[in-house]
């Protein structure tokens, strides 16, 4: 039976060191355990579900300790955290309070007040948000009217003389902020005032001065005991007011300060007790960001004196010594008390059990971590918590866990979006939003959860969507879907993409508004005909479902309709409110937690991870709508209110018998800043003693974790040697110079057959083949179609080829201009030589080859003209600038004298039009459609060869002869001979570098350079 209580409010405070939840339980056993009802008849008021859970396992491990079979536990009513979207136990919110009015739903007043913002700035005549931006802006606002509403404060309390008399003192912004959010707010509470509803927050306000109001007027004839409850809301201290003066009573607080002396707890500020009546409660001077200032301010709330609070007695199973929490306490003092720190001695500085330890990176860092767990493993029962805010070092440390086979898992869930249905699911709205992209389009084909139900036909599936990848590599093609039905045809896979074309069906072609509703109800369709029911059926998907079904329900009775441009974010901006936390089933003695999770938990052995300033702790978050000045005025607690809460939540963590501080130096992006914290952890402990507590194991241990390999040997430059059969391949006229200005990418493409893969949808402008492309394309069909229409202008021909081809809008913008003005200056010179020179086209984009020195020799010509003494004449297009003269004679640019070689001593042929063209070449000509040099137009002629008063080029008379030499040497030595393909031979070589990689370029090319050793 419960002992006597004394007079007076009953308070306790569980010191750090003690262990919350085991030492809470060790105390409240032997209390109020009656025979044969156990705990049964004591109610606990406890923070939120997980603290639930958390005392649940305390009360078990309470029950293996002490020997028993069974342990009847109490009641647990949850408080309910807005911050957790957790409601309040049934014992506080009965299905008989109907004098209270029911809470609207978050849903509902999100998108009202996404309309209202709407109504009232259209009012003001300001310009119209954008969807995402104004339903981000009606979030923040809903925010604010919680935060005020925990605080009791009504929306006249804006137009108050405090809030008017600061006003003044702000800028035009600010004012505009809070004129919008006060006006939103009136007319947000008239419309719950007609509905009949109230907030949530409101209603809990009610709730909690109901159950104050009967259990002070009727006291339950069962214990009731507060435990780990911090909030300091004015209703729940008015009701742990309450529940301290019961006569079966109490209210335990975790880590309350009471070695502090006065001075210093004075110094902390005000917090809600204004020193003259009808003064402010919040200072500017007030230590928001101290671990113990909510916990003074939740006092001042009660009406309890810090002297008052009693210190709780009972040790938990994972106590550490009492000197850890006078550590604590000096380590946690305000400023001022912080000079303290000169007289303090060694013994009090030591923080002994407490290890810093520090990595280069934050991958580093998580296998630190994963080695301090997997090394505490080995002591038999010991339990270990990694407790980190930074989620991305969480999933880490979980997965540098799993090579040893330790499931741990983060408890603390990650967001919707990340995970497998929330992705497929923001895929598909990218798709319907922007349309059907190559690269969201490929990522949602190839999701692991579209056809996952059948192994079979997933394997067909990835067949054709890996074919369909492949085709659109390289430039971005043009939007919409008919340039990927043309890319899929290219590819052979015809009926895949009628299925997957299918698939995409529903989400093509929505209008430029849509409801919200109707768009959430064609992805729901849409992601179940790409995964059928399996998007829903793992945890992900059941809160991917619940989130569309209740979004869905509240958008189609508020009539919220969208720009599908914004569908995208504000769905991804959903998922990332939602958590997805795993299912139990994870190594039972080693958990991962964020800081909420943590609080109330206890371990052997305490990592706390990622303790840099925005992780540990986050940057306050100010409010978007009404300024710090404007906070204070209310008498609202400011942002920097939440820094002083992830102190608390280190300094709770740091009470377990080992610690670990743990920060890297550089994250995922870039170097970081050490905590505040660990500052003063450093600070208090000094160079000498710091020296002593840092972890040297771990990092010692860190390079070997992996096997050690012998150094790798010096790659050499790569000189392959194939067999006289593999070199024995045809050449290409475009290859020839490859071949003798880089041997060994020739060998790459012509006898390995490798081709570089491009990126998926790449920028057009970086690839310069396809203007190539498209003007060779041009003119082939341009010279076809003057044969029955000889009046054909080439202008507009070439600007409804680029239409009709459906190039990408920007490269059209871009480029369509300069080459339409390039190719009307190659109309008039083609017309000029045909009625001055008596030249004629005699053949476009015709294909040739022949046999020289027993190889073949193969080339497509762009062009062929007949001059007048019925000699042919070579032209090339190109679109940037021609080879030099000096290129040519190196070698390095023999396509145009190679194309002469095949029609003199090969032939030209068109397959289809059964055309052969063959004959001597005397003109050679490079026809560019780049920027003129000598006038400001584009396109214009050179030529290889030196004539008129060309000082360099070869002469007419040794050109073809200069190309059958270096035609033959290349035969000689590559094709016929033994020659090794050299990589990088001729660095005068100014060719192509895709194939720099595959020969390691970087790793011995710097040694060509390096003075050869002395002898």
């Amino acid at each position: 039976m419960a002992e006597p209580r004394k007079p007076g409010p009953l308070v306790y405070s569980i010191a750090a060191h003690r262990g919350f939840a085991d030492a809470l339980v060790a105390g409240l056993v032997p209390r109020y355990r009656e025979p044969g009802f156990g705990l049964a008849r004591l109610t606990l008021l406890v923070p939120s579900s997980r603290a639930a859970r958390t005392l649940s396992e305390a009360f078990i491990r309470h029950a293996g300790a002490s020997g028993e079979g069974g342990l009847l536990m109490p009641r647990m009513i949850a408080i309910g955290d807005l911050d957790l979207d957790e409601k309040l136990g049934a014992a506080l919110d009965p299905l008989g309070a109907a004098d209270i009015p029911p809470a609207c739903d978050p849903l509902a007043r999100w998108l009202t007040l996404d309309r209202l913002i709407a109504e009232e700035r259209a009012a003001e005549g300001m310009e119209p948000l954008p969807g995402r931006a104004r339903l981000n802006l009606a979030r923040e606002m809903a925010r604010t009217m919680d935060r005020l509403l925990v605080e009791e404060k009504a929306p006249e309390d804006l137009w108050a003389d405090p809030v008017l008399d600061q006003l003044g003192n702000l800028a035009d912004h600010w004012k505009r902020a809070i004129r919008l959010f006060a006006r939103v707010n009136a007319r947000w509470q008239s419309e719950l005032a007609e509905q009949g509803r109230v907030d949530a927050a409101t209603r809990r306000n009610l709730l909690f001065d109901r159950a104050a109001r009967r259990w002070r007027e009727a006291p339950p004839p069962h214990p009731i005991v507060a435990a780990g409850v911090t909030s300091a809301a004015p209703a729940l201290a008015r009701l742990l007011k309450v529940v301290a003066q019961l006569p079966e009573g109490a209210v335990v607080l975790p880590d309350l300060d009471l070695a502090m002396d006065d001075a210093a707890w004075a110094e902390l500020g005000l917090a809600g007790a204004s020193e003259e009546p009808g003064g402010p409660v919040f200072a500017p001077g007030d230590a928001l960001s101290h671990p113990q200032y909510h916990l003074k301010l939740l006092l001042n709330r009660m009406g309890v004196n810090r002297a008052e609070v009693q210190p709780w007695h009972r040790r938990g199973i994972g106590a550490a010594e009492p000197s850890r929490s006078r550590a604590i306490s000096a380590l946690f003092l305000p400023p001022q008390a912080s000079r303290a720190w000169i007289d303090l001695g060694a013994d009090r500085r030591r923080l002994a059990g407490v290890r810093l330890l520090v990595s280069a990176t934050i991958e580093e860092e998580a296998q630190a971590i994963a080695m301090l767990v997997r090394q505490a493993l080995e002591q038999p029962e010991q339990r270990i918590v990694v407790v980190t805010a930074n989620r991305a070092l969480a999933r880490r440390v979980a997965q540098h866990l799993e090579r040893w086979n330790i499931a741990a898992d983060d408890s603390a869930g990650r967001p919707l979006a990340l995970t497998p249905a929330g992705r497929l699911f923001g895929l598909l709205t990218e798709i319907a939003a922007n349309g059907p992209a190559p690269s969201n389009l490929v990522a949602a084909f190839s999701h692991p959860l579209v056809r996952g139900h059948d192994s079979d036909a997933r394997r067909v599936w990835l067949a054709g969507a890996r074919a369909f990848d492949r085709c659109l590599r390289g430039p971005s093609p043009a939007p919409g879907i008919a340039p990927l039905g043309k890319a899929a045809a290219k590819a052979g896979i015809d009926d895949w993409w009628n299925e997957a074309s299918g698939l995409l069906g529903p989400l093509l072609d929505w209008p430029r508004d849509i409801a919200l509703a109707d768009a959430l109800t064609l992805l729901a369709d849409a992601a179940e005909g790409f995964a059928q029911t399996l998007v829903w059926e793992r945890e992900d998907g059941r809160a991917l479902g619940t989130m569309i079904e209740e979004l869905r329900e509240q958008a189609a009775g508020a009539g919220t309709m969208i720009e599908t441009a914004d569908l995208a974010g504000i769905l991804r901006d959903c998922m990332e409110a939602v958590a997805v936390r795993p299912g139990y089933g994870g190594h039972p003695r080693v958990a991962i937690y964020g800081l909420l999770e943590a609080r109330m938990a206890r371990a052997d052995l305490v990592i706390c991870g990622g303790l840099n300033e925005g992780s540990w702790p986050q940057p306050p978050a100010a409010d978007a709508l009404l300024a710090p000045a404007i906070l204070r005025a209310l008498g609202v607690p400011g942002a920097e209110f939440r820094i002083g809460l992830a102190a608390h939540d280190l300094a709770g963590a740091m009470g377990a018998p080992e610690v670990v501080l743990s920060r890297s130096l550089r994250d995922a992006e870039g170097p970081t800043l050490p905590s505040r914290f660990v500052l003063r952890v450093e600070a208090l402990l000094g160079d000498d003693l710091g020296k002593e507590h840092r972890e040297r194991a771990i990092p010692a241990l860190l390079p070997q974790i992996d096997r050690l390999r012998a150094p790798a040997p010096e790659y050499p430059r790569p000189a392959p040697d194939p067999l006289p059969a593999v070199r024995d391949v045809p050449i290409k006229v475009t290859a020839l110079d490859r071949l003798l200005g880089d041997p060994y990418q020739f060998y790459a493409q012509a006898i390995l057959d490798l081709r570089q893969l491009q990126p998926l949808a790449a920028d057009p402008f970086s690839d310069p083949a396809l203007r190539g492309t498209l003007v060779h394309d041009v003119l082939d069909k341009w010279h076809r179609a003057k044969a029955s229409d000889p009046g054909l202008a080439l202008a507009p021909f070439a600007a409804a080829h680029f239409e009709r081809e459906r190039v990408h809008p920007l490269f059209r913008a871009l480029w369509q201009p300069r080459l339409i003005a390039a190719l009307e200056r190659f109309e008039r010179w083609i017309a000029d030589d045909a009625t001055e020179k008596g030249r004629t086209v005699l053949a476009t984009e015709i294909s040739g080859e022949m046999v020289f020195d027993g190889v073949t020799v193969m080339g497509r010509a762009d062009r062929i003209d007949r001059l007048a003494d019925g000699t042919l004449g070579i032209v090339d297009y190109k679109t940037g600038a021609p080879p030099a003269k000096k290129q040519v004679t190196s070698g390095y640019a023999l396509q145009l004298g190679l194309l002469g070689l095949i029609a003199q001593a090969g032939r030209f042929a068109n397959d289809k039009t059964g055309q052969v063209v063959t004959g001597t070449p005397t003109r050679f000509e490079y026809w560019s459609l780049g920027k003129a040099k000598k006038d400001d137009g584009f396109g214009y002629q050179e030529t290889p060869v030196k004539e008129g008063n060309a000082k360099t080029g070869l002469l007419q008379d040794d050109y073809l002869n200069f190309h059958a030499d270096r035609l033959a040497e290349a035969i000689r030595l590559f094709i016929k001979g033994s020659k090794p393909f050299i990589a990088r031979e001729n660095p005068d070589y100014k060719g192509y570098n895709e194939y720099d990689q595959l020969m390691r370029l970087e790793e011995w090319a710097i040694r060509l350079t390096e003075p050869e050793a002395k002898s």
